[in-house]
């Protein structure tokens, strides 16, 4: 366990134990919507790693490093800024993942540009935003996205 983990846990228990001094059974009450709320994201969230497991499985760092390696170049940061822009996994998982890959040989701009187009492009909600917001507000929303997320990887590949 490295420093930072512990941190954060020694933080998250001492205020689980200053809240419970304050209030008890408030205290009670809202481990219990996070247990409920646990549960209820557990299986999504198993899902997803299996399937992650899986697709990690069959894809060696050999094609990890041809498709989004260093040589790769601005084709493995595009490759990546789509392929995050089309999955729909949350932050948690995608994380992970990202690890995953550059243990795998793949470029921290590349990394950068799947993570950043990951969380800033709703492919997959694009049908609730254009209800909400409208096509032109959509389509101007996700563009300059994904045009940050490619500008997120370059500038991450050159100072990384």
């Amino acid at each position: 366990m490295n420093a930072a983990t512990i941190t954060v846990n020694v933080i998250a228990l001492a205020a689980l134990l200053w809240a419970l001094s304050k209030d008890r059974s408030k205290t009670k009450q809202a481990l219990r919507v996070a247990v409920r709320s646990f549960l209820g994201m557990l299986p999504m969230v198993l899902t997803i790693i299996i399937l992650i497991g899986v697709l990690l499985g069959f894809v060696t760092p050999q094609i990890i490093q041809n498709l989004l390696g260093e040589e790769s170049g601005f084709f493995g940061i595009l490759t990546a800024a789509l392929i995050g822009a089309v999955m729909h996994i949350p932050s948690l998982i995608a994380f992970p993942l990202a690890a995953s890959l550059l243990e795998g040989g793949a470029a921290v701009g590349t990394v950068a540009g799947f993570i950043a187009s990951l969380t800033m492009i709703g492919v997959l909600t694009f049908p609730v935003e254009v209800r909400e917001l409208g096509v032109k507000m959509t389509i101007m929303r996700n563009g300059f996205g994904f045009l940050f997320a490619i500008a997120i990887a370059l500038v991450m590949g050159v100072l990384l």
